[in-house]
């Protein structure tokens, strides 16, 4: 069981506040914070590079912890500065000309479509989307009746931004790869909060972030790609670190996801998204998941029992993302209100999820996103402070 106590003093941002958002940046604990402190003033004293050098084992074993944490091996993981960096090296990378298909969700993230879009325009392919189901999550038998073997990719969010569902994702990769698609599975919004494993999985490729249920610096993130696929596909961008210069007009790409890297990063955050995938190790995923659920359950049947209070979360199954809308008040409103009480939540807007917030005829809701150091009296101030401005 998760001692909440010392995760309420390893995340003294959370002691003067009822925070619920880590959905969107969260909060990192004090061991994040000290690995990074401590590399910048190792910087300030010897520069950047002889810093670096020094903590070259443990950059290296980022990529294990993070493996660890997703059931991968090192060097399946790229670490990237963000989930949309991760999402667009492995997207641009798969091969894609006139006439082939891509699938994408309804829920599909904003920085995703418009990336397909974009891409699929340019060379002639072709965008579906997936239908979703009456429970709100992509609809597998439709799925099957859309794949062809024109199909390279089907992209797949694991959980939305804007509610708190999750998606089946071993169903769509089985039926993905029958008719020979590859799976990118976009898990912004799972990874830290959410016990999952690529190989069970089957995808093909993940994208991650480090700042949101994972409690990493922003400015991090990481990609996921199977090591045998990884050795076929050419990043559309390569550097002296992803690929080797060979000979005047030859170079010779890296041998594992490591070309989807770049040399120049921010090593203070990226060993500070070490220590992150650590601690979240170090806790067990499956009780942080446990937590995490179990805050987000009470918040929404609080949440319901409150007249004029609509909780708007879909999916058979849900997870830390708590989404509703308050009659009266837009879901913008309702977050500065709730800020001025002390209280962080967000508002997700149509724009971010535009197919699923137009099918549902929304324009925005409110979101909170309970971490597991959460406590009890932080949710119960939370659902009285939003009865006080419901009614």
């Amino acid at each position: 069981m998760l001692d909440l106590e010392q995760a309420r003093r390893d995340t003294p941002g959370c002691l003067d506040k009822v925070f619920l958002d880590s959905a969107g940046s969260s909060l990192p604990p004090t061991p994040v914070l000290d690995a990074v402190f401590a590399h910048l003033r190792r910087e300030a004293d010897v520069g950047g590079y002889v810093a670096a050098a020094e903590r070259a084992d443990d950059l290296a074993a980022v990529k294990s912890s993070l493996g660890r944490l997703i059931g991968a091996s090192a060097d399946g993981i790229a670490l990237v500065d963000s989930a949309t960096t991760a999402w667009n090296d492995f997207f641009h990378a798969v091969p894609l000309r006139a006439g082939d298909r891509v699938l994408i969700s309804e829920v599909e993230y904003a920085s995703n479509a418009i990336a397909v879009l974009q891409r699929a325009r340019s060379v002639g392919a072709t965008v579906d989307v997936i239908p979703s189901d009456p429970a709100g999550q992509i609809d597998v038998a439709a799925l099957e009746t859309l794949l062809d073997d024109r199909v390279r990719l089907v992209s797949l969010v694991h959980v939305p931004t804007n509610g708190g569902l999750v998606n089946p994702v071993r169903e769509v990769t089985e039926l993905a790869h029958s008719h020979g698609a590859l799976v990118l599975l976009d898990a912004c919004q799972s990874v830290g909060q959410i016990a999952l494993d690529v190989g069970e999985l089957g995808v093909d490729a993940l994208s991650a972030t480090g700042r949101k249920w994972l409690r990493a610096p922003r400015g991090t993130g990481f990609l996921y790609v199977r090591p045998e696929l990884a050795a076929t596909l050419e990043p559309a961008a390569l550097d002296l670190h992803s690929a080797e210069w060979t000979a005047a007009d030859t170079y010779r790409l890296a041998t594992d996801a490591s070309r989807f890297e770049f040399w120049e990063c921010d090593v203070a955050a990226r060993l500070g998204l070490g220590v992150a995938a650590d601690y979240l190790l170090d806790l067990g995923v499956d009780e942080v998941e446990a937590a995490v659920a179990a805050g987000a359950d009470h918040l929404r049947s609080g949440l319901a029992a409150i007249p004029g209070v609509t909780v708007r979360d879909l999916g058979a199954r849900r997870c830390g993302i708590v989404s509703f809308t308050v009659d009266g008040f837009d879901p913008g409103d309702v977050r500065k209100q709730l800020a001025a009480r002390n209280v962080t939540v967000t508002a997700s807007l149509r724009g971010s999820t535009l197919l699923d917030m137009s099918a549902r005829g929304l324009d925005a809701v409110v979101r909170a996103s309970p971490h597991y150091f959460c406590s009890p009296d932080d949710l119960d101030r939370f659902l009285a402070e939003v009865r006080t401005l419901a009614n």
